[in-house]
């Protein structure tokens, strides 16, 4: 499978293609559990093409894109994001895993530790130490995932989806060391 996928970061001219794949893979995780108003008012705020056009110009955020063989369409992206710490992350040069989501037919296929182990050689390319994440406290797969790579719960944060405050839970792990689940 390795050599069929590419992880590579996205450029200006990946918006569109990432803002399809970014409104898919939120509903598809959080639109079984969640009030249907609240997931569409997420993704007009946090998941338009003009804020994901800001997402990418802002030096500050990195996405990184993954595709099987030759296809156009990503399976799956993530977004890390310097210059923002949750209080609860006490370290120094902390990074934070934004978001990371995956196409549901890409799911259990390696592709996730793929995505996974090449944010974390950017954190550490990058000069980070640490890497923190905030997963809501209801996304059993999410959590299983994160624990399996080293991340461990160290505070909660609330995560505004449209009307409805949730609770997040707040991850982090060192980068140094193993670079694999």
């Amino acid at each position: 499978m390795s050599s069929q996928v590419c992880i590579r970061v996205a450029t200006l001219a990946d918006a569109e293609v990432l803002v399809v794949l970014a409104e898919q893979t939120f509903r598809a995780t959080f639109g079984k559990d969640n009030v249907s108003e609240n997931i569409d008012a997420y993704v007009r705020d946090a998941l338009s093409l003009g804020g994901l056009l800001d997402e990418l110009a802002d030096g500050a955020n990195t996405f990184l894109l993954t595709f099987i063989g030759a296809a156009k369409q990503p399976v799956g992206y993530a977004k890390l994001r310097t210059g923002s710490t949750a209080a609860a992350v006490e370290c120094s040069a902390p990074i934070e895993l934004q978001r990371l989501y995956l196409d549901d037919g890409a799911i259990g296929r390696g592709i996730g530790a793929m995505l996974m182990g090449q944010c974390l050689e950017h954190a550490q390319s990058s000069g980070h130490q640490t890497v923190w994440l905030g997963v809501w406290e209801n996304n059993a797969r999410a959590l299983s995932f994160y624990r399996r790579w080293g991340f461990e719960v160290v505070g909660e944060h609330v995560f505004q989806l449209g009307a409805d405050s949730q609770r997040d839970l707040i991850m982090m792990r060192p980068i140094a060391g193993a670079l694999t689940e």
